[in-house]
């Protein structure tokens, strides 16, 4: 059966427009538009009509016959055009097709095809998958860093892919319609790592082959200034070094992490600038510093040493004046402008505490100084800086002293010595419990004997008398100072405060009870207590002609601290040796060696409850004779 055609007319027939069609270079014969020209171009039943730019649909009356590079352009056109015919007349069961699913049709991850699915099937895919394939994520990757090879476990640096974000980045990928019907996509996986587990394991294998940074600086010598050039270093960088990992990990070969140069903020065209324009100028001449109370002169040796010129991490150099290298570099100079503040003190009159209430000082505001001070050195005249004094406040106001609750003699406790107080042995004795008395330790301070009086030596008044050295007595500088110490040792014990650091003396001496005593010798043996209880600690000193008595005053914590002794152990006896006579040769008598324990008994309620064991070894003490 023949069907008769039918004739639609032109206003019914079906049209599709295609805007900004770009014609190829080399259609621009026959009146076509050059290369890059849009045109609209619209289907119909009966073919392609392309008019001309600037045309409307039917195009300009009586143009010219169409040349055959249009023609062969239209035939292509067509071809396109009946395609997107047949997308129209499928219509909707097409895009149904296209769009189902939440990620984009023809969308593969690691060859896992994902395209269609809702999100929740498409992470549950993905994850069989790798799951199936669980060795090849586990495997060591291979990293190659310079000249250096090794290899980082995944496990170790957190390296994985991210699974919902993987997901996630391929659903929102949004392609056109071609492209869901006929094409087809690899998305990259979501790769994560620990950048700092990372860094830690690469530079294990990197390890000492990264080149430094040379940080740029400005030394004095003297008062020369001498420049440190910068040098830039080469080395790994965390960030870059995850981001290599990530994108290189499932490849399927070594991966090259960067080793990145870092160069230092500062060049050596601005050291050399600085050491023009202001290490040089800084030391040309001294400063003058100006205050309400007098003046002083900072020269040009201690501008040396309190200008900094180093960088910091960067690289960067930023020139400022260290206030305490200042400070320190100008002995005596501060002191003639600057009142220093007195803590309020505690005495022991009349058998009771009494507080004497201390007074503020005033001292140069370094900080402000310092500053000021930059300002002025790379000035060749008017080099003047006024310093402010600022008011100082006691560390220790009678007020403080009061909070404490010292109210009490807690201890006492004295030791016997031979000679009157004009040897020199009885003299280092009071000196020493002079510097001590009216010493307060606040609760939970630790006081060192060595750290309050510093060196023992000439200076500080201290004469030669008999020391142990070398487990002999010999002629030494602050001989005696042992007998201040185990007096203070006892008195500190017996007031049940915590013993940090004491050492007994090699021989036993009878002026002392066996174990619980001390010797003390600058700067290497030392003795050291804590205030351990919640009140405050008041040493008090005193003497006689022929004693020397160390008194703790605070808060009562226990009702008595009592010794108790084990019996002496392993004694021996001394050996007799003869020494050259001479001035450094004392003789002794000899003394037992022996061992021997010390139990210290807190009480509270008459019952005790706590117990420390204190345990010595004595050696014999030989008889040196001399001669």
């Amino acid at each position: 059966m023949q069907m008769a055609a039918v004739k639609v007319p032109a206003e019914d027939r079906p049209t599709i427009p295609i805007t900004a069609v770009t014609l190829p270079v080399g259609h621009q014969d026959g009146g076509v538009p050059a290369a890059g020209t849009p045109v609209t171009v619209t289907a119909t039943s009966a073919g392609w009509d392309t008019p001309t730019p600037g045309s409307g649909p039917g195009g300009p009356a009586g143009a010219p016959e169409q040349p055959a590079a249009r023609r062969r352009l239209r035939r292509v056109l067509l071809a396109g055009g009946v395609a997107v015919a047949v997308l129209v007349a499928t219509g909707g069961a097409t895009a149904g097709y296209a769009y189902a699913g939440e990620v984009p049709r023809g969308t593969s991850v690691l060859g896992v095809d994902l395209g269609g699915k809702s999100r929740a099937e498409a992470v549950q895919a993905l994850r069989a998958d790798l799951a199936s394939r669980a060795s090849t994520f586990t495997t060591p990757v291979q990293v190659r860093i310079g000249d250096q090879t090794g290899e980082v476990l995944p496990a170790t640096v957190g390296l994985a892919v991210d699974v919902e974000a993987t997901v996630t980045a391929a659903a929102a990928h949004r392609p056109g319609p071609f492209s869901l019907l006929f094409g087809s996509r690899s998305a990259e996986p979501v790769v994560t790592v620990d950048a700092g587990k990372l860094d830690a394991e690469l530079r294990k294998i990197v390890g000492r082959t990264e080149q430094q940074m040379r940080l740029p600086a400005i030394t004095f010598s003297g008062t020369t200034p001498r420049p440190v050039y910068p040098k830039p270093s080469k080395g790994l960088r965390a960030e870059e070094s995850a981001k290599a990992v990530r994108e290189g990990w499932l490849r399927g070969q070594p991966v090259q992490v960067p080793l990145v140069e870092t160069h230092p903020a500062t060049t050596t065209e601005e050291v050399d600038k600085l050491v023009t324009e202001l290490a040089r100028p800084a030391v040309a001449g001294p400063v003058t510093v100006t205050t309400d109370r007098g003046n002083f002169t900072i020269p040009p040796a201690a501008i040396a040493k309190s200008l900094v010129l180093t960088a910091d991490k960067t690289g960067k150099i930023a020139p400022r004046v260290d206030e305490k290298k200042l400070r320190t570099a100008l002995p005596g100079q501060f002191d003639k402008v600057e009142v220093k503040p007195k803590d309020a003190t505690m005495s022991i009159q009349g058998n009771k505490p009494k507080i004497v209430a201390g007074s503020g000082g005033s001292q140069v505001d370094t900080a402000a100084l310092a500053r000021d001070l930059l300002a002025v050195l790379p000035k060749p005249d008017g080099r003047t800086v006024r310093a402010q004094l600022k008011p100082v406040e006691p560390k220790v106001s009678a007020a403080d002293l009061t909070k404490m609750g010292i109210k009490e003699r807690v201890s006492t406790f004295t030791t016997n010595f031979t000679g009157g107080l004009g040897s020199p042995r009885s003299q280092n004795i009071v000196t020493i419990a002079r510097d001590v008395d009216g010493t307060v330790v606040k609760p939970g301070e630790t006081f060192s004997l060595n750290g309050h009086t510093g060196e023992r030596g000439y200076a500080q008044g201290y004469r030669d008398a008999p020391v142990i050295l070398d487990g002999k007595l010999v002629p030494g500088v602050g001989g005696g100072t042992s007998q201040f110490t185990t007096t203070l040792f006892n008195a500190t014990y017996y007031a049940g405060l915590e013993d940090v650091e004491h050492k007994p003396h090699s021989y036993w001496f009878s002026r002392y009870p066996p174990v619980i005593e001390s010797t003390i010798f600058w700067p290497d043996l030392d003795f050291k207590f804590k205030n351990d209880t919640p009140h405050g600690v008041l040493i008090d000193t005193s003497h006689t002609s022929s004693s020397i008595t160390v008194s703790i005053w605070s808060t009562k914590v226990y009702d008595k601290v009592t010794t108790e002794w084990s019996p002496r152990r392993n004694i021996t006896k001394p050996k007799v040796i003869k020494l050259q006579p001479g001035p450094s040769c004392i003789p002794t008598n000899g003394i037992d060696g022996f061992t021997q324990d010390a139990f210290r008994l807190f009480y509270k309620g008459g019952k005790v409850v706590k117990r420390e064991k204190f345990t010595w070894k004595y050696l014999a003490e030989p008889r040196y004779s001399c001669g």
